[in-house]
């Protein structure tokens, strides 16, 4: 097993009067051409958009976006004629497939901090779709909430067209523990709090860990406990 340790503030910045967003990946005008993704994911970003404001419609192709918030509330708009309100505990996914248009804005009075990812469909052209789902984070484990990974088949909330790839969030009480799942690529991203991961030391909010070959190590959450945004690949 290889870990590589990204930290917040290596990140690429895109920052404006209202808009704060940190990109793990190269992005827009970001690019370094040796991280350009990791496993399946194209795009891992914290984003921090202030109220009244937010992203006009837009299009995208052949992507599985995956929104997770973490304060505030974002209101989702498309040209299917979805329409939701994302909110911390609720997954989000929307798949473009062969083309969708999408607006994403911040209506409420406090700015809004989610955590937006894209990840490559194992299909293209497929017929756009949108999903969301409540989640449920008491139990102190990895919980699955948006996986094409058959394995999540009967307990992921949303499905992803990408058969290998999954996502799981933990939310860890102080000193609590969680073992990393076993996988060729695993994305670990730490959302809120400190934690410890076994083999690779400590994480800071917002820091990363890139394992290649995962065995399996343990993380530890800090003692203020930990919200875990992770994805396997296989």
């Amino acid at each position: 097993m290889t870990v590589e340790i990204r930290r917040a503030d290596d990140r690429f910045q895109t920052a404006s009067e209202w808009l704060d967003s940190r990109h793990s990946f190269s992005f827009g005008p970001h690019y370094d051409p040796a991280n350009v993704g990791f496993g399946f994911l194209l795009a891992h970003n914290d984003e921090t958009v202030a109220p009244g404001t937010g992203f006009d419609t837009h299009p995208h192709q052949d992507l599985e976006i995956v929104t997770w918030v973490l304060r505030g509330a974002l209101a989702h708009q498309d040209s299917q004629g979805h329409s939701g309100l994302v909110y911390p505990g609720l997954a989000q996914r929307m798949s473009a497939g062969s083309g969708i248009r999408h607006s994403e804005r911040n209506d409420g009075a406090e700015p809004v901090h989610y955590v937006q990812m894209w990840v490559r469909p194992d299909e293209l052209d497929l017929p756009p779709s949108y999903q969301q789902s409540e989640i449920d984070l008491t139990t102190g484990e990895l919980v699955p909430i948006a996986s094409g990974l058959p394995k999540h088949a009967a307990s992921a909330a949303i499905r992803i067209n990408q058969r290998s790839a999954g996502m799981s969030v933990a939310r860890l009480a102080p000193g609590a523990t969680v073992a990393l799942p076993s996988a060729p690529y695993v994305h670990l991203f730490v959302a809120q709090g400190t934690a410890t991961l076994e083999g690779a030391g400590d994480l800071g909010t917002s820091d990363a860990a890139r394992l290649t070959t995962s065995d399996g190590p343990r993380i530890t959450a800090g003692p203020a406990g930990a919200q875990l945004l992770l994805w396997e690949m296989h």
